[in-house]
């Protein structure tokens, strides 16, 4: 079983816009349990279900598997409630592939960037678009979105999260 091992950012300003590639994302969950999720995404005109065990640290167990786009339509219809929608921006910094989600529907205007390592000490190049980080803040987590979105969280709760930048 594969490893993911990813570390997750909140966005301070649009300068990643700049050599990004933009992918159109829609998922939804089977199960989003605390110990494991299943998911069903859409990316543009491919799709996948993924797997992923409980989290420990930046690290969790994931197998993921390709579908065809008819069968991805027809899981959706089954998914749990709160199907996440976003714009996926991928581009390339300090050698490694960063994903910058720009978030729709009830999470409109959350951005998040997440990156994945090797392993759990790799160092990281931090772009001047990185705030703060949000890695083991589970409300962050897509499952978690999908389930209690970023705009019904109290205006207060949103704000003090903003205004955060690394390093606080």
């Amino acid at each position: 079983m594969a490893i993911e091992i990813e570390r997750k950012f909140l966005v301070v300003s649009d300068d990643w816009r700049v050599s990004a590639t933009p992918h159109a994302i829609k998922q939804g969950y089977l199960a989003r349990e605390p110990h494991r999720t299943v998911r069903v995404r859409l990316r543009d005109d491919e799709a996948w279900m993924t797997v992923k065990g409980p989290t420990t640290g930046i690290s969790r167990e994931e197998i993921e598997f390709p579908l065809e786009t008819r069968i991805a339509h027809e899981l959706l219809e089954l998914c749990l409630e709160g199907l996440i929608e976003k714009t996926r921006h991928e581009l390339w910094h300090g050698g490694m592939l960063w994903e910058v989600d720009e978030f729709h529907g009830s999470n409109a205007g959350l951005v998040v960037a997440e990156v994945e390592l090797p392993n759990v000490t790799h160092a990281i190049d931090y772009p001047v678009w990185i705030g703060k980080e949000v890695s083991n803040d589970l409300r962050f987590s897509n499952s978690q979105l999908a389930r209690r979105p970023w705009n019904s969280w109290p205006e207060g709760e949103r704000a003090g999260v903003k205004e955060s930048t690394l390093g606080d």
